[in-house]
């Protein structure tokens, strides 16, 4: 049994590597801790770390609940984390923004990419879809961390290192706007509670 066990997992991992091809009357299956695994891999291999984006949750919280503590921040972030849709759009960005440093993409997209082009903002589009996990609110978060842009944000935003981050910058920022939109929902909840032993408030988002 063990030994079957064992083959299993080293067709697991040479499918993942791509050595080998599913079998193609096999149905697809999502593989649901394979793509948390894989969004935080690809975070970590382009540099960005988890306590660096809850730093930028703190600079948009801090004003609003003084008593916020980085614990928190990282515990929000990798609540947003943990949402599909927000690991769909990063998955789908950092793969955008390596095929471009690789050269791999089509002409004109390649170009604009590479440029990190003004006019084309789809980008910040998928940005969008993760701020939006959290409601209306997150888009003012994410307008003004995006204008700011502290922290690991400037250093996304460096154009001289050859580094290609045009999707990522924006996913960085979104992910902190969405963790900081949590918080706010959350503390509300608190409050309610407080006062009135009862809120309207989800707070298992």
């Amino acid at each position: 049994m063990k030994k079957v066990q064992s083959i299993c997992r080293a067709l697991q991992q040479l499918r993942k590597r791509g050595e080998i091809m599913a079998d193609a009357n096999i149905p697809y299956s999502l593989n649901s801790k394979h793509v948390a695994e894989a969004t935080r891999s690809l975070l970590h291999e382009r540099g960005v770390t988890l306590a660096e984006i809850a730093e930028l949750v703190m600079i948009l919280q801090k004003k609003y609940y003084p008593n916020l503590t980085m614990e928190e921040c990282l515990e929000n972030v990798d609540a947003v984390l943990s949402k599909r849709e927000v690991q769909n759009a990063v998955l789908t960005g950092i793969q955008l923004d390596k095929l471009a440093e690789e050269g791999n993409l089509l002409s004109p997209l390649q170009e604009m990419l590479a440029n990190d082009e003004g006019l084309y903002g789809v980008d910040e589009i998928l940005a969008f879809s993760i701020v939006n996990v959290y409601g209306s609110i997150g888009f003012t978060n994410y307008g003004y961390i995006d204008k700011l842009k502290p922290g690991v944000l400037e250093r996304l935003n460096d154009k001289s290192s050859g580094v290609i981050n045009t999707f990522l910058d924006d996913i960085v920022g979104a992910v902190a706007a969405a963790a900081s939109s949590r918080i706010a929902h959350r503390k509300q909840a608190d409050l309610e509670i407080e006062v009135t032993g009862t809120t309207e408030e989800d707070k298992n988002l």
